[in-house]
């Protein structure tokens, strides 16, 4: 079916028509009356989907990309695209988009991009290459998240970027007349996506684009995951020896038929679910020594937890033990969206846990490290936060109503204690739309009991 490019605004505004529990109803969580035991396969990759949603569309030719998350994120890029004149037609999670070439159909006009940071930071190098004006208005958080990095280097490339008196924040307007092309510095040590939502543009600035990249990345994983999903649709930049400079020749994006692997982020959920309850979680499609997503190193964690992980040629399946390991620091740098999964589960482990180097996320859909802080002092668990990270001490959390602070981790990371302790109400269960619509669902399916 076509998107309807003038969906009915749902009750939050960054909430999408595909949200599947949109009336922001409380939830309870207890514990299932039997072992958690299943074999289930999640929908594509968030970070993937949207990459290729926009390369698709900037590709010449028709593009078909099956396996799409239709999630909140997922939901507003395409309504962007469609906004531009791209056409859309969605099938259950399939979708195939008629590129444009470069050339988008409608040049000026004003967009809305949710909560979604992948399209706030990729859209607006796509937008800089044609010729037009855009107006982009995202969620009351996201115009709150940092663009300075990317908006900068799309100016010192030609664009034109007019901010509000509040700073170089959403909403703002950009008026495009093309990339120059050059070398520009950015840097990548808030978010790698904005040298993803650079090095996606560079093929269509007039000269080959050489991005120096200043100082340590975050994730730089989620580059990398953009320059082979650019190879896929047939620009090949070339990455120097130490990663910090990215050439990318002049060329447009050839369309292409592309399946995308599940999701690992929301993978992680399922297999701490099982770890939690000593049960067994299995899920298909998932080949962990050729996945791109960084949040697979989550398995490793699970194991030195004292699971077991059992990784197949298409599935990962984890089998969790009688008790949890804790006694140790890690490092969440790579794969930081974890942080509060891991912090949920560390209550349950044996001895306290240190979660470090991941004071970015404190810039994410709220700062996480001090709300994971705030709501597990909730359930009456003693932790000490730090200024990149937290310290969990064991203990037995609190029935208690806890709040999601509007992010969808920390929605279904407090639901996992629920697993292990009866009657966690878990306040706006809606937020988890942005990523996974269905994940309540999901786990009731698995036994653990959920009640609107």
């Amino acid at each position: 079916m076509d998107v309807d490019p003038h969906p009915q605004m749902p009750i939050r505004k960054e909430r999408s028509p595909w949200c599947t529990n949109n009336d922001q109803r409380n939830v309870m969580i207890s514990p299932s009356k039997g072992a958690i035991d299943g074999t289930i396969r999640l929908t594509g990759s968030k970070s993937l989907t949207n990459r290729a949603l926009i390369i698709a569309a900037l590709a010449e030719g028709t593009s078909r990309i099956e396996g799409m998350l239709r999630s909140d994120d997922s939901y507003w890029c395409i309504d962007c695209l469609v906004k531009l004149g791209i056409k859309v037609d969605i099938e259950d999670e399939s979708v195939t988009i008629e590129g444009c070439g470069g050339a988008w159909p409608i040049p000026s006009g004003e967009l809305y991009v949710g909560a979604a940071g992948t399209v706030a930071r990729f859209l607006p190098g796509a937008l800089a290459i044609g010729n037009g004006a855009w107006t982009i208005h995202g969620s009351k958080r996201m115009s709150e998240r940092p663009l300075t990095p990317l908006l900068n280097a799309l100016e010192r490339l030609g664009a034109n970027v007019e901010y509000p008196e509040a700073g170089r924040y959403l909403p703002f307007t950009l008026e495009a007349k093309g990339l120059t092309g050059g070398e520009v510095g950015i840097s990548g040590s808030v978010s790698s996506q904005f040298i993803s939502g650079l090095a996606l543009a560079a093929p269509y600035a007039k000269q080959p684009v050489t991005v120096q990249i200043d100082g340590e990345v975050v994730q730089r994983e989620y580059v990398e995951m953009t320059l082979e999903m650019m190879n896929a649709f047939g620009i090949s930049p070339q990455v120097s020896d130490n990663g910090q400079s990215i050439i990318i020749p002049t060329g447009k994006y050839k369309a292409r038929s592309i399946s995308l692997e599940p999701d690992v982020s929301a993978c992680c959920y399922f297999w701490a679910l099982a770890a939690l309850t000593a049960g067994r979680v299995r899920i298909d499609g998932i080949h962990a020594a050729r996945t791109r997503q960084p949040d697979i190193e989550f398995l490793d964690v699970l194991e030195r937890m004292g699971c077991s992980v059992y990784r197949g040629e298409d599935f990962v399946e984890v089998q969790g033990p009688e008790k949890l390991k804790g006694g140790f620091t890690m490092s969440m740098r790579k794969f930081s969206d974890q942080t509060l999964t891991l912090a949920a589960m560390a209550p349950f482990a044996d001895a306290p846990i240190t979660l470090s180097d991941a004071a970015h996320i404190r810039h994410h859909e709220c700062d996480r490290i001090s709300a994971i802080c705030s709501e597990l002092r909730n359930l009456g668990i003693r932790i000490d936060e730090h200024h990149d990270g937290l310290t969990v001490y064991p203990g037995q959390p609190l029935p208690a109503a806890v709040d999601t602070h509007d992010d969808h981790r920390m929605a279904m990371s407090l639901a996992l204690i629920g697993s292990k302790v009866d009657g966690v109400q878990i306040g706006d269960p809606g937020c988890v739309s942005k990523t996974c619509p269905d994940y309540f669902e999901r786990i009731a399916a698995l036994g653990i009991q959920v009640k609107y």
